[in-house]
């Protein structure tokens, strides 16, 4: 019998597989989730957000963002067995997580998460292109209601373009991650991800949830594109009415598309930040874009 110590290290382990094999995919995982972390921070207004996290797997994002804003509180929302019970396994007792083990696909879902209030943000990251498109647009309609005025739901995902319209780009896009993914490649190659998902079913300590995978008719890895499509994710947002819709960083087909919900404060949220588009001013109003570059400055 498995101890619960053994049993928890047994999930980090194979928590752990799931991050580096997942990086074999996103080069830049861990920057999108810096960048996630940063507009929550950015757009909470409170020391204590709550924060939802769709498709969420074993709750990497949760961790990461607990581990910046220890108060907040983050429900991890999943409907696949294995990975929820690798989550709570692996992060047992970390102060603010809660996995919820809830289908998207399900028109209540949102109410089965009992939440105390509206969350501040709803993130989710390689998760939502599995979603038929009908059921994406239904849910990203309720999350207008679901968030707080001013709340912003932030999606990352590898969102394709209009391959007829810019068959050229696309296949930029494509080459330039392969050669992104060639350059951070380790020597100690991870997992693919059929393989991972073949491996940890075959892992004793979780045969339970692995049967109840089954159960519930998931095959193997269980992965599809239905939604895969930038257009389609954009055209849903635009149409759920959210107040603003866009792209806060993108590299490639890899974006954090993001949505802002209603609020009389929003017109308020713009303060002069110091870039080339909105460059300072001095107190007497003067621009100084054109100004010398101070001593060590360097042009763009």
């Amino acid at each position: 019998m498995t101890s619960a110590s053994g049993y928890a290290a047994t999930a980090r382990a194979w928590v752990d597989r799931w991050d580096r094999q997942q990086e074999t995919f996103l080069p830049e995982r861990e920057a999108q989730f810096t960048a996630l972390v940063d507009v929550v921070e950015e757009t909470a207004g409170r020391p204590d957000p709550l924060v939802v996290d769709l498709g969420c797997g074993p709750g990497s994002i949760g961790v990461r963002l607990l581990r910046r804003i220890p108060a907040a509180t983050v429900v991890s929302v999943d409907a696949d067995p294995l990975l929820i019970e690798l989550g709570r396994a692996a992060y047992a007792g970390t102060e603010g997580l809660r996995f919820a083990d809830v289908d998207l696909r399900d028109p209540d879902w949102a109410a089965a998460l009992g939440l105390d209030r509206q969350p501040d943000a709803v993130l989710s990251t390689t998760a939502l292109h599995w979603l038929a498109p009908d059921v994406l647009a239904s849910l990203y309609g309720g999350l207008t209601t679901l968030l707080r005025p001013g709340g912003i739901l932030v999606n990352c995902d590898e969102l394709e373009r209009d391959r007829t319209a810019s068959p050229v780009l696309s296949r930029l896009d494509r080459a330039l991650l392969t050669r992104e993914r060639a350059r951070r490649a380790r020597p100690d190659a991870a997992d693919s991800w059929y393989g991972w998902w073949q491996e940890v079913q075959a892992e004793p300590a979780f045969a339970a949830a692995v049967a109840e995978r089954t159960r519930r008719g998931y095959d193997g890895e269980n992965h599809s594109d239905l939604s895969a499509a930038f257009a389609v994710h954009l055209e849903a947002l635009q149409k759920a009415g959210f107040a603003e819709v866009g792209t806060l960083w993108q590299r490639g087909e890899v974006r954090l598309l993001c949505a802002v919900t209603h609020s009389p404060d929003n017109a308020a949220a713009f303060d002069e930040p110091h870039t080339h588009n909105h460059a300072p001013t001095t107190p007497t109003g003067h621009d100084t874009s054109t100004d010398a570059p101070g001593p060590g400055a360097a042009g763009a």
